[in-house]
């Protein structure tokens, strides 16, 4: 198994002083995802949750959204040329009778850390069927000052980023701002995906009473990734883009942005969103 960081010489040059020292990196290595032992996709990602990883990314492509519809998942052996594992492939067996789709008419089997959609074929394999109804179950309610503490929490929580600075993160939270889990990566969508990814293992899908918090920007893919794991408020510390407020105003899903300190943008589903006095924001 691959290590989360590593060590690398650098040179330092702090106010005109010159050293030598080893520095903390984090790890990018290639993670190959097959489905029924067909190649999928390839996506550079940090090592760790890779079998969440893999869970996650198929929940993001419509082809999984239980856990019972996972035979299992392994590493697959062999992976090097002299028969050793390298542990950057594995397998995702689906049970008897969920449907397989025709992968090779979706991927060309290329990701990278950036963008989990650049591997797509075509534009019309962009847009993933949601198997969730993000207006089913019980309303949910977040005061916005319960999510203006939700980024410090979320950093608090990098162990890895503390020591590299160099991963991004993805927390689901309570609508009370409790943690209940938080992966990191050095590609945003795959901690979105390892997140997904544990919670389809659990059995915790829909995630329909979570917040889901991201360090960087709101992609359409991370809106879409929301969506499909049914997750009705996506939250980041940066700027979404025009297709991820599109799409959240069509599927129901509160999509805020610039979420720092006491202040954010929100672009849909405001109504969710509860202000200081108690009422919604979209006066719902």
């Amino acid at each position: 198994m691959g290590r989360v960081t590593e060590r690398r010489r650098v040179i330092r040059v702090r106010d005109g002083a010159v050293s030598a020292r080893p520095d903390t990196l984090v790890a990018e290595e290639p993670l190959e995802i097959r489905l029924n032992g067909k190649p999928l996709a390839v996506t550079m990602r940090t090592p760790g949750d890779d079998f969440a990883l893999a869970a996650g990314f198929l929940v993001a492509e419509g082809v999984l959204g239980a856990a019972e519809e996972v035979r299992n998942i392994a590493y697959c052996a062999g992976a090097r040329d002299d028969g050793g594992n390298t542990y950057n492939v594995v397998d995702v067996r689906l049970a008897p009778g969920v449907p397989v789709p025709d992968i090779t008419l979706e991927r060309n089997v290329y990701t990278t850390s950036s963008c989990g959609l650049c591997g797509r074929a075509s534009l019309d394999a962009v847009r993933t069927a949601a198997r969730f109804d993000l207006g089913d179950g019980p309303p949910l309610r977040v005061g916005v000052d319960v999510l203006a503490a939700l980024p410090d929490r979320l950093r608090a929580a990098q162990a890895v980023f503390e020591r590299t600075g160099g991963l991004h993160a993805a927390g689901l939270f309570s609508p009370s701002g409790e943690l209940l889990d938080v992966r990191e990566d050095v590609g945003r969508h795959n901690a979105v995906d390892k997140v997904v990814g544990r919670a389809l293992r659990e059995g915790r899908l829909p995630l329909s009473g979570t917040v889901l918090v991201v360090s960087g920007r709101a992609s359409f893919e991370l809106a879409q990734k929301a969506v499909t794991a049914g997750v009705p408020v996506l939250a980041a510390v940066s700027a979404p883009s025009s297709l991820a407020v599109d799409l959240a105003a069509e599927t129901g899903l509160t999509l805020v942005g610039f979420l720092r300190g006491g202040s954010m943008n929100v672009y849909a589903g405001e109504e969710r969103l509860l202000g200081a006095d108690g009422a919604p924001l979209g006066g719902g």
